[in-house]
């Protein structure tokens, strides 16, 4: 059976292609050390990236929040290459790309791409749906917005929050969260765009407020506007998502999982999930 772990990282102007348990990152890596530096994650579908050019773009925006400078398209795309070949096409995967500041004192920027397959549990997430609770994350929703060095609306490695907030829900027998703002504005998931349905419109809520800008939200809202549903950009609150027909957390591997149970209180979708996914496959 082909390896489904990959890795490759960018050195002297090419992309190597390394066993998946070599070691490529100096420990005095900033990456590392300090969280230093940002990622996305793409999807493989059929042994291609079809939305790769949405994830590089936001890759871009993301270094320069950080002042790190970017490799270029050309370098991601030399990486993708690498981990993708002879990867089994019938193998849905995910393909992370990580750009650090590298080691620093005028060191280059380290840049890897890491292939696996997609994990069983965010398969079954995406059929099944997931339950979901909603955790504050203390800041004022119109704070971040004007506070660069809080890196709102970069896709950064420090994660920690993110994750032992994902925690704190599986300790409460939920699968993810909500994140919300001190005066209980809806913001999004650790790894997620929150999208919800009400009044015949597709509501998410404002990058203003120093979330993500949501790569599949906006595919899914393009989309929704040129089949004739509505879409808007709307500021919310767990209420309007206890009252919403649907909810769902949208990202770009899971794709759109429906949102059944919001704070032990279970909830249906209005038979809207079918057509937020029919959408997404177009």
């Amino acid at each position: 059976m082909t390896e489904q772990r990959r890795v490759a990282f960018w050195r002297d102007g090419s992309a190597v292609a390394v066993p998946a348990d070599q070691p490529v990152v100096t420990a005095f890596d900033q990456g590392l050390a300090r969280g230093d530096g940002v990622f996305e994650s793409v999807a493989v579908v059929a042994g291609s990236t079809p939305h790769l050019d949405a994830h590089l773009a936001r890759l871009t925006r993301s270094a320069a929040l950080l002042d790190i400078p970017s490799p270029g398209d050309g370098t991601w795309r030399a990486l993708i290459g690498a981990v993708l070949a002879d990867w089994p096409s019938a193998v849905e995967g995910v393909c992370r790309l990580f750009l650090t500041r590298g080691p620093g004192e005028g060191s280059p920027p380290t840049a890897l791409a890491l292939l696996a397959a997609v994990p069983e549990e965010t398969l079954r997430q995406r059929t099944d749906g997931i339950s979901v609770v909603s955790l504050g994350l203390g800041v004022p929703a119109d704070f971040r917005a004007g506070a660069p060095w809080l890196l709102g609306g970069a896709k950064t490695l420090s994660y920690a929050v993110n994750m032992a907030a994902q925690r704190h829900a599986h300790a409460l027998g939920a699968d993810d969260v909500v994140l919300t703002s001190l005066e209980g504005q809806l913001l999004e998931g650790p790894t997620s765009t929150v999208v919800w349905a009400a009044g015949g419109t597709l509501h998410t809520p404002p990058v203003e407020t120093g979330i993500l800008a949501g790569t599949t939200q906006a595919r899914l809202f393009a989309r929704a506007g040129a089949d004739g549903w509505p879409t808007a950009v709307t500021p919310g609150t767990v209420e309007d998502l206890h009252a919403a027909d649907a909810v769902w957390l949208l990202s770009g591997v899971r794709g759109a999982a429906t949102v059944h149970t919001l704070d032990g209180v279970r909830r249906g979708d209005a038979g809207l999930s079918e057509r937020v996914r029919e959408l997404l496959a177009r």
